[in-house]
């Protein structure tokens, strides 16, 4: 099983002190937070193509690295990287053949229910569950979209730029979507 092998590789990990090589500070190193995706190709492909070490920067991923409304816990966390932890800077970091672009969500809402949730479930949402799920039609209209819900928090600082950016997940080419700076 997972948990298994995950806990005895950690307990010969911790004992070995393979942790060592990643001992660093709470502060990021680059002074910024990236808002990106949670897509598994850039695990690793992400920081190597930015050429980041480990803590230089704040990572906070979602589903597509999609910003909706202030109040979502992905807003809250850059705030907190921003307030609490140094940030100095914002990207945002989409990619492109990404699994939100074009998300048939009801074929989503069917899996749900074949995996045992019930329309009882579905329709308790405060929202509409289908409205919730949406994914996004262009890549780079969702990092503007999602820098638009940044920029305009009354809680980030006036002098924050905050970038957009989006990633092929193979390559780790970046097109720029937005300047900061600018």
């Amino acid at each position: 099983m997972l948990l298994e092998n995950i806990l005895q590789f950690n307990h010969k990990f911790v004992e070995n002190e393979d942790y060592k090589p990643y001992e660093t500070d709470v502060v990021p190193n680059k002074r910024a937070v990236i808002f990106t995706c949670m897509d598994t190709r850039l695990v690793e492909l992400l920081p190597k193509a930015l050429n980041l070490q480990n803590g230089d920067v704040k990572m906070v991923k979602n589903a597509g690295a999609i910003l909706t409304n202030q109040y979502d816990s992905a807003m809250k966390s850059i705030l907190v990287a921003i307030h609490a932890l140094q940030a100095e800077e914002v990207f945002v970091i989409a990619h492109h053949n990404c699994g939100m672009n074009h998300l048939d969500t009801d074929h989503l809402i069917e899996q749900m229910k074949i995996q045992g949730i019930t329309e009882e479930q579905i329709n308790a949402f405060d929202s509409n569950a289908k409205d919730w799920l949406k994914g996004f039609e262009s890549v780079e209209e969702s990092v503007k979209q999602s820098i638009s819900v940044i920029e305009n928090h009354p809680l980030l600082p006036g002098d924050i730029p905050v970038h957009g950016l989006v990633i092929d997940p193979y390559t780790g080419k970046l097109d720029l979507v937005t300047n900061g700076y600018n």
